[in-house]
């Protein structure tokens, strides 16, 4: 039964870490990403973007 236990301690402490790692990208980086992405691409449909000429 100790094992047990133990084992699930270990479970909901990976669960916690993952939730952890998977708020910060969502709510930390996320925003960053796309706001590049959105960036890029208007410079893009604007013709600002860099031209790579032959």
């Amino acid at each position: 039964m100790k094992a047990a236990s133990g084992e699930l301690n270990l479970t909901v402490i990976t669960l916690v870490a993952i939730s952890l790692v998977i708020g910060f990208f969502t709510v930390i980086m996320w925003p960053k990403i796309q706001n590049s992405i959105n960036t890029q691409w208007n410079n893009i449909e604007t013709g600002k973007g860099s031209q790579v000429t032959p």
